[in-house]
């Protein structure tokens, strides 16, 4: 029969209490953060998207002719965003051969490239300076993407040059408004000359604007639920992301092929005599929305919870970025290693086990 061992429970709470010194019990209360179904997924790993609070938005340009600022291999990057504003996540970006930026390439074999800066924007507004890809099946993306799934897109599919579409999604699920995106006409060849791609992103409304001219709105009040109690909207901090990825291939679905413009052609000649597909970043501007008391001198976000309509909530926090700041998930609560100690860290799982034996035997 199982039953609950008081004694031992007793003891083993005060176990902790004794062997915990009281500095490190403090910041344990102050980084415990209770599990949440709908907060952002976090593992242990070195992604960007760790358990470490997302580093602070700083508005910045980046010229693409000049890749200092870039960290081209993502397993180097620490977390310390003062060190670099891109992470080259997947595939490469190499200098374009026209010293007019920089390519990100498509191969057969590396399922395309992407790239992610090391601060999350949370509101503001950013500008893409790019020529896109042009072949069927090849997609071109400038989006931004919160660790919860708010995104904001620009996409150009396959070989239509003419045009650029736009989408929003709320927690992983697309654009709440009357379509599934929008399209809009560029002036020019979006391959052979360089447009401006503007994201305006503020707390009520999300603006596409192509060379200063607004082609597209979405307004916070447009997106509320059937039942009035949640408005569908991006409202979490994200990175921004420019890419370029093969849809056009037998590893997507039949609709996503046909909507990129069909399969790949992996002997086009721009292919065979240059080695790979290829989208050219010019220039991107970030411009972060706030600048208040609040978020001068802090680090990061954090989320603390959902609201009462089950949409994220977002805090400044101090706390580390750093990889090495150790943040680990334990029992559902969220502990920074760094700041506990290792020797508290070791106390804490094992009174985790302890307390097993204690509950029931």
């Amino acid at each position: 029969m199982t039953r609950l061992n008081i004694p031992l429970l007793a003891f083993t709470t005060a176990l902790i209490i004794a062997l915990l010194p009281k500095a490190s019990m403090g910041t344990v209360e102050q980084v415990a953060i209770a599990w949440e179904v709908a907060s952002p997924c976090c593992t242990d790993s070195h992604e960007i998207t760790s358990c470490r609070p997302d580093p602070i938005c700083s508005s910045f340009t980046t010229d693409f002719t000049d890749l200092s600022r870039v960290q081209q291999n993502a397993s180097l990057y620490d977390g310390n965003a003062t060190a670099y504003d891109w992470v080259v996540n997947t595939g490469s970006l190499v200098a374009s051969l026209s010293n007019d930026g920089a390519r990100l390439i498509l191969t057969q074999n590396n399922t395309g490239s992407k790239i992610s800066t090391t601060r999350y924007l949370h509101y503001g507004t950013i500008d893409f300076t790019l020529k896109t890809s042009k072949w069927a099946g090849v997609v071109t993306a400038a989006i931004t993407m919160s660790d919860v799934k708010d995104e904001i897109d620009w996409e150009w599919p396959g070989a239509d040059t003419d045009t650029v579409q736009t989408n929003y999604w709320f927690l992983g699920v697309a654009n709440y408004s009357a379509t599934e995106g929008a399209s809009s006409s560029v002036s020019s060849n979006t391959a052979t000359n360089f447009h401006t791609y503007t994201i305006d992103w503020q707390e009520n409304y999300i603006n596409w604007s192509i060379d200063g001219l607004v082609v597209r709105t979405v307004r916070k009040t447009d997106t509320i639920s059937e039942d009035g109690r949640q408005y569908k909207f991006p409202s979490t901090p994200s990175r921004v992301q420019i890419s370029i990825w093969p849809a056009g291939t037998d590893d997507n679905a039949q609709g996503t092929i046909d909507w990129a413009g069909g399969y790949i052609d992996w002997t086009n000649s721009d292919y065979l005599s240059n080695g790979y597909f290829w989208n050219t970043i010019k220039s991107v501007n970030i411009s972060c929305a706030y600048d208040t008391a609040s978020t001068r001198g802090a680090t990061g976000w954090a989320y603390s919870g959902n609201d009462t309509s089950g949409i994220p909530v977002v805090t400044t926090t101090n706390a580390s970025t750093l990889i090495s700041a150790g943040w680990k998930r334990i029992a559902g609560v969220q502990i920074n290693n760094r700041e506990i100690g290792g020797a508290g860290l070791h106390i804490i799982i094992g009174c985790a086990l302890l307390g097993g034996v204690a509950l029931f035997y």
